[in-house]
C-alpha cells in the first residue's frame, strides 16, 4: 500500500524556476561572494513579485522536488559504498546550517532536516511538510539553503562544479521531448 505522502501523489511544480535559483546561488558563491548579491537578489526578488500566488506555489513545490531528485541521488551515490545517506548527510546538513545564522534560523533546521529525510525515505518533502500546515515565509531561505547544500554536496562528490543542475536541466529537457 502505497503512502499518501508518496512522490506519486505530490506536483511537481516549478522545477525549471527553482533550478535557476540554485543555480544562481552555487554561481554566486563559486565567484567567491559570501554574501548576497544585491543585483541578483534584486533580479531574484523581481522574479518572484512577478509571480502569482499559485507560480510562487509552483516554484515552491519545484524546489521540495529538487530536494527529492537531489537525496535521491545522494542516497544512490552512498549505497553503493554501504552507507547511509541519513546517517552521512543530515549531519553535515545540520551542523552546516547551524553555522548559518542569519539564513537559517535554528527553529528551521528541524524542519529542513525532516525534508531530507522524508526524501531518503522515498516520501515527497512537500507533502510530508504540509502535514504540519501550511509553508511560512521565514522557511522559504532555509528551503533554498537545503537544496542549495544538497546540490553541493553532489558537485563535490563527482568533482564536477556543474553536475546536479546539469542533471536536473538534462532529465528536464528530456521530459520535454527536447
Amino acid at each position: 500500500m502505497s503512502s499518501p505522502f508518496a512522490p506519486e501523489h505530490a506536483p511537481v511544480g516549478d522545477v525549471g524556476a527553482a533550478l535557476m535559483m540554485i543555480d544562481s546561488r552555487i554561481k554566486s558563491v563559486r565567484d567567491g561572494s559570501t554574501g548576497t548579491d544585491p543585483e541578483q537578489q534584486a533580479l531574484i526578488d523581481q522574479f518572484m513579485a512577478s509571480l502569482s500566488p499559485q507560480e510562487a506555489g509552483d516554484v515552491l513545490e519545484g524546489a521540495c522536488t529538487l530536494v527529492y531528485v537531489f537525496t535521491t541521488w545522494l542516497q544512490k551515490a552512498h549505497e553503493e559504498h554501504d552507507k547511509d545517506v541519513i546517517e552521512y548527510v543530515v549531519p553535515n546538513l545540520v551542523a552546516t546550517m547551524n553555522m548559518m545564522p542569519r539564513s537559517v534560523r535554528p527553529e528551521a533546521i528541524p524542519t529542513m532536516a525532516g525534508l531530507v529525510v522524508s526524501a531518503a525515505l522515498g516520501l515527497s518533502p512537500n507533502l510530508w511538510r504540509k502535514q504540519y500546515g501550511e509553508w511560512t515565509e521565514k522557511e522559504m531561505n532555509p528551503l533554498e539553503v537545503t537544496a542549495f547544500l544538497l546540490a553541493e554536496h553532489i558537485n563535490r562528490i563527482t568533482g564536477d562544479p556543474d553536475f546536479a543542475t546539469t542533471m536536473v536541466a538534462k532529465a528536464l529537457s528530456t521530459a520535454d521531448g527536447g
